[in-house]
């Protein structure tokens, strides 16, 4: 495998007859930011759902840091360093943003989740909660109720608690999905910056940002891979062109869907 953190080999999902993700090879080099891009219906979050074991593959092999992890349920795969956010933004509302750090970081104490917990008792966790919050900057909203966060600094405190799992492989499905010019533009660079050290596999409809942050990207359609290859590369695709609807490259890059 070389330096691929992440391979997969004739990767395949089926629905009673309809082929969802069909025969992928993907291979993701260690320290990149990989986006997976493709039209609605590709198979981008099937694919996802598979690396994380939310689905069982009908076919096909994964393998993570050289060993195979076909066969491991979800937790397994937690556990290995593969950690994984949602479209929907998954936080707490009612808690503040410091508690909601402080849950994601109780895994690290061997323990099980303790909602219910004191302050005094989940308090040795504070520091390192807040070290998070600074790495995504939300330093000042520490003890801001989550429900009253705007949407992009949401999911800058939803990966802040991915942080808190210590991954090294982060995937990040649409993480700038719904949000206004200005959140896209935080969000887009806080991504760059917590790559430093880890490794990203990221689903994104806005191909400005993958434009911006990608190192590489495998483009999917009808649940193959189409075209694989720098930015450079993939929007002069006349393949990738046609699969976006037989659009022009300046509507490649601001396509959304």
């Amino acid at each position: 495998m070389g330096d691929y953190i992440l391979e997969t080999r004739g990767l395949t999902k089926a629905f009673r007859g309809f082929v969802a993700v069909d025969d992928v090879n993907l291979q993701v080099r260690q320290g990149q930011i990989h986006a997976l891009i493709g039209p609605n219906g590709a198979g981008k979050t099937t694919c996802f759902n598979l690396l994380t074991k939310f689905l069982v593959p009908s076919s096909g092999q994964i393998f993570y840091d050289g060993a195979e992890i076909t066969g491991d349920r979800p937790a397994q795969i937690a556990r290995k360093g593969i950690i994984r956010s949602f479209q929907i933004s998954a936080v707490f509302p009612q808690l503040s943003v410091l508690e909601n750090v402080r849950i994601a970081l109780q895994r690290g104490l061997g323990q099980s989740f303790h909602f219910w917990r004191s302050d005094r008792g989940l308090s040795r966790l504070n520091g390192r909660a807040r070290e998070l919050l600074a790495e995504v900057g939300l330093a000042d909203f520490a003890g801001e109720q989550t429900v009253n966060l705007p949407y992009g600094r949401k999911r800058a405190l939803e990966i802040a608690t991915t942080l808190a799992m210590e991954p090294r492989l982060m995937l990040l499905d649409e993480p700038t999905q719904g949000m206004g010019h200005e959140d896209v533009a935080r969000v887009t660079e806080l991504i760059r910056q917590v790559s430093a050290g880890r490794t990203i596999l990221m689903v994104e409809h806005n191909m400005n940002v993958v434009a911006s942050i990608a190192d590489r990207i495998t483009v999917l359609a009808r649940g193959s891979v189409l075209a694989e290859g720098d930015y450079a590369a993939i929007s002069r695709n006349p393949a990738v062109m046609e699969a976006y609807m037989g659009t022009t490259q300046g509507e490649l890059e601001g396509a959304h869907g």
